[in-house]
């Protein structure tokens, strides 16, 4: 959630700065804002609600000749979306600017105690809280020289409970940018004679390809080309600069209207990244080095338990059907925000995978520090190399989609799909899997591709049903089998994006409670690919026609489904029962997308959402 630039060199700041937050808008939009300093340590600030372009509308950036500056733009946690909770926030005396990522649990204590000592406080953030508390740190600190600065600094975080990505200007020492993190991600982009600190690489890839990722309670202090990092203890760290393994150009929309779109259309070249290296036809199985650590207890495992959130939680439940099916290895998918607390029983022999696109959700990283307290081995599957999760795993898989801008994830979830499915192939040849069976999965492997393409020219007809459809303002999705988490997954999109009241059900449990709902004015969206399944799914059917409840139908060429047995009847191409739900979540995917453009939703920043949650 939000998303922080700052820059120092020798370039304008505010032009760059301002070109960041825009490429960050999909991790907050609700108000956005720049800070700059000049040589002499003067401050110039610039806030507005709303979207970045409202902020480079307000101001003439390029005018601006400072080359030091942050910025930020906000997904509101602590305050109302106004002006004054917009960031960056001013310390009280005037003495530090601060832009803030997390959320600082103690803040009502911290305002209390500064409040007695004549502090006063112009926003309802906890970010205010936090500068004016650096503040008085820096206040009571004794000393001359840059030392002092990362000193005070140490003093003011050590004292602060919750989540913090942090940049820093103080007014007595210009040219100089701190940053800081802990629970939220921040990296420094390394160019020459420069730096820029950002949420994410998305921001600083047009910039330099070199970055530096921050761990947890360790500190940058920039100055001119020097960069200094340490722990909150003082202590130096040692730093290493990687390279961001994608290109400028894939953070761009090219010819699509919006990231999601480009995104939907962008599935075969990911599912063909994530095949990448990883079949072996020798063995009639997948490999995947970034696992070898674990190979040994990969062939004595008792259980598994997944934990994610959102569509990962959804790919992870598809994991549930295939791992117990082809591996027959008990598993169980757990929230992460769920796992952290309860305390569930961890027995020896027992593997934690922990799955997240941006490899910094929040919950998901509490999770994985829960596993490995509890003694557990924990593997990670994430997107994004350099993470927090890619960094704490025992091993892990890298799913190289590129970057994924769009709020609701696309082509990150059928990744997912794609190496969890290679997964469970993995560890049922490492167990009883015959050869045969593993042999005819890298078949349907080397296809998959082909048949996304094909997949997605039902573009057009998914876009004229969606015209159909776009003014119902409830709708069930109904599956069965490994079917039931794309239900989850194509009603999530539609809440997403297009604001529509759409649950994910297994078909049969439809009678159980949700078959309540049915009516004219709520359509069902209903998947089913097992020939063999069928006639228990066209009792379902029959038992929503009978009620008035219209029917979208996803289905392969091999079911045999009459003439109106349903108002509307999209067929993917067939293949692979592991694969499947990779194809039949794309009409879901479209019909989201193109309902939400009917509805005159921003598909790509959807209201109340950001793409990366970072805060509790």
């Amino acid at each position: 959630m939000c998303g922080i630039v700052a820059y120092i060199g020798q370039r304008r700041a505010a032009p760059l700065i301002l070109d960041g937050l825009q490429r960050l808008e999909y991790r907050g939009y609700d108000s956005a804002g720049i800070g700059l300093m000049d040589s002499a340590g003067s401050f110039e600030l610039h806030r507005s609600v709303g979207r970045v372009a409202a902020l480079a509308e307000s101001f003439e950036a390029g005018k601006i000749s400072a080359t030091l500056g942050i910025g930020h733009t906000r997904w509101a946690t602590h305050g109302g979306v106004t002006v004054s909770n917009a960031h960056p926030q001013l310390s009280c005396h005037g003495q530090f600017l601060l832009v803030h990522n997390g959320v600082i649990e103690n803040f009502r204590e911290l305002r209390q105690f500064l409040v007695e000592r004549e502090y006063s406080f112009a926003s309802d953030t906890d970010t205010e809280v936090l500068v004016n508390w650096i503040e008085f740190c820096y206040r009571q600190e004794s000393g001359v020289g840059i030392g002092i600065l990362p000193q005070a600094l140490r003093k003011a975080l050590k004292g602060v409970q919750g989540t913090y990505g942090l940049a820093l200007l103080c007014r007595d020492f210009p040219g100089t940018l701190l940053a800081a993190r802990n629970g939220s991600p921040l990296l420094i982009g390394v160019g020459k004679e420069e730096h820029i600190v950002a949420s994410d690489a998305a921001a600083i890839v047009t910039h330099t390809s070199q970055v530096i990722y921050l761990r947890d309670r360790e500190l940058a202090l920039m100055s001119g080309d020097e960069l200094q990092v340490s722990t909150l203890q003082a202590e130096k760290v040692l730093t290493q600069v990687c390279a961001i393994d994608w290109a400028a150009e894939e953070v761009q929309k090219g010819p699509h209207e919006h990231y999601m779109h480009k995104e939907i259309h962008e599935q075969a070249q990911a599912i063909t990244e994530a095949l990448r290296g990883h079949v072996d036809e020798r063995l009639a199985s997948t490999r995947f080095g970034g696992i070898e650590p674990l190979a040994q207890e990969l062939r004595g495992l008792h259980r598994l338990i997944f934990c994610a959130c959102g569509s990962a939680w959804h790919a992870c439940l598809e994991a549930e059907y295939l791992i117990e099916h082809y591996a027959r290895i008990p598993v169980e998918v757990e929230y992460a925000s769920e796992f952290r607390y309860r305390h569930p029983p961890l027995a020896r022999h027992t593997l934690v995978i922990v799955v997240s696109q941006s490899g910094e959700t929040l919950d998901t990283l509490a999770a994985l520090a829960e596993a490995k307290r509890r003694g557990c081995s924990v593997m990670g599957i994430t997107n994004v190399i350099g993470s927090s999760i890619a960094r704490e795993t025992d091993c892990g898989i890298y799913q190289h989609a590129g970057p994924e801008m769009g709020v609701a994830s696309t082509k990150a979830f059928t990744s997912q799909l794609c190496l969890l499915a290679m997964l469970a192939i993995h560890l049922g040849r490492l167990r009883d899997l015959d050869y045969d069976e593993g042999l005819a999965f890298l078949r349907a492997l080397r296809e998959l591709p082909q048949k996304i393409e094909e997949t997605l020219r039902l573009e057009q007809e998914i876009s004229e049903l969606a015209q159909r459809y776009a003014a119902h303002e409830q709708m069930l999705f109904l599956g069965r089998q490994t079917l039931f988490p794309i239900a989850l997954e194509g009603a999530l999109k539609l809440k997403e994006i297009a604001y529509v009241q759409a649950q994910g059900y297994p078909i049969a449990e439809m009678k159980h409670g949700p078959i309540a709902l049915i009516s004219e004015k709520c359509p069902s969206f209903i998947f089913e690919t097992q020939a063999s399944l069928f006639p228990k799914t066209r009792s379902n059917i029959q038992e929503i026609r009978a009620r008035r409840g219209k029917v979208i139908l996803v289905t392969t060429p091999d079911i045999p489904c009459d003439a109106g047995e349903c108002e509307e009847h999209v067929v993917v191409p067939k293949t692979h029962p592991a694969l499947q739900p990779i194809l039949a979540i794309i009409p879901a995917q479209f019909f989201a997308y193109h309902v939400a453009l009917l509805r005159g939703c921003d598909v790509d920043r959807p209201r109340n959402l950001a793409k990366s949650v970072t805060v509790e």
